[in-house]
């Protein structure tokens, strides 16, 4: 079977979505009988020999398969029996066509999306209509895209573990401030559904000496949080550090030594945070939403995704009680060997297979 899988996230700022892209294709090159053929459209990413690159200006494609079924790719993707759109983007074309979809936040809220998302959506939309198959990341997912993408062509296929990075040796830069002090921390960019904001809210009414940590690039909700923190007394925005996008080490160093981490996320997609805390020994406590118990396991401590104060109780108890983080840490554990990137390409290629006809 020839696979023509877009290998586009590889390139630029290496996102959630190029890590699971980069084990994905690692893994599909060993699996037997199958033939990848690498394509990206991006006239910025290095010229790679055995790489297709589609000779059309990104936004204008884009803007094009957005109305339009045309321009098709079927003239630069060859022989391929199957096309693999891992990033919401199903080029048009005549053969089989499979698209990978994280999360539906921007589908059920299109009015937050910026333009080249819900360009994204439109594309994806044709894509559900034209009989593609939908890969999801979750089952929590695959319940939503039926509905949202009004198909029954949707498969879950979870994904692997995330890379584990162990504590660096010295404390990064950015978080020297934090050494020797005992902090919660929350990663992801700084979007509506990632609810910071109330994440803030909820934890200056904690009762605890520890500080809040928000890694993260700017997103959608930045504003807002930056509004409720200048309501917020000097006793409370002391112990709150807001520290933008990190690098791999300080990710490392965080999650390392952290008390825990919170992850209050109105809706979530998979959730590769979940795993690089259970990874380090992590307590979490996060809400009762979208894929998060499907993913974390017992290895978090869910709260209903509206409640306030069970989620500041939750963060005071987590802090200081020693056996139920002991809990939560051996539950993580366990909870990581579900995880297996040979397995996800495998469950894929079965997937390929079924958009083919082949089963």
């Amino acid at each position: 079977m020839r696979v023509a899988v877009d290998i586009g996230p590889l390139h630029g700022h290496r996102t959630g979505i190029g890590t699971a892209v980069h084990h994905l294709v690692e893994e599909l090159e060993d699996e037997p009988g199958v033939e990848l053929q690498r394509y990206l459209l991006s006239f910025r990413a290095p010229d790679v020999p055995g790489q297709v690159r589609l000779p059309l200006p990104a936004r204008l494609a884009t803007r094009m398969w957005a109305r339009f079924d045309r321009p098709t790719v079927d003239r630069w993707i060859g022989g391929a029996d199957v096309i693999h759109g891992t990033n919401y983007v199903l080029p048009p074309s005549g053969r089989p066509g499979v698209v990978s979809v994280y999360d539906c936040w921007f589908l059920q809220h299109p009015e937050l999306a910026i333009p080249d998302v819900a360009r994204a959506g439109r594309i994806l939309r044709r894509a559900a209509r034209r009989g593609a198959w939908i890969h999801t990341s979750s089952e929590a997912s695959a319940v939503q895209a039926r509905t949202l993408l009004d198909t029954d062509r949707v498969r879950s296929v979870h994904l692997g573990p995330p890379d584990h990075r162990p504590a660096p040796v010295s404390t990064p830069e950015p978080v020297r401030a934090l050494d020797g002090r005992r902090f919660v921390v929350a990663i992801g960019t700084c979007e509506t559904r990632k609810r910071h904001r109330w994440l803030v809210e909820v934890f200056s009414t904690v009762d605890t000496d520890a500080h809040l940590v928000i890694a993260g690039a700017p997103g959608d909700a930045t504003a807002a949080l930056e509004q409720v923190l200048d309501t917020l007394p000097a006793t409370v925005t002391d112990r709150i550090h807001l520290l933008g996008p990190v690098d791999a080490d300080t990710k490392a160093w965080l999650v390392h030594h952290a008390v825990a981490m919170a992850y209050p996320s109105s809706d979530e997609g998979f959730g590769f945070p979940l795993l690089e805390a259970q990874a380090a020994d992590l307590p979490i406590v996060a809400s009762r939403a979208g894929s998060i118990p499907e993913v974390g396991g017992e290895g978090v401590h869910l709260v209903d995704v509206h409640d306030r104060a069970g989620f500041a109780d939750a963060l005071a108890t987590v802090i200081d009680d020693g056996p139920l983080r002991e809990r939560l840490v051996a539950a993580g554990r366990s909870n990581l060997t579900r995880f297996d990137w040979a397995a996800t390409a495998r469950r894929m290629v079965d997937l390929y297979r079924t958009a083919t006809g082949a089963t």
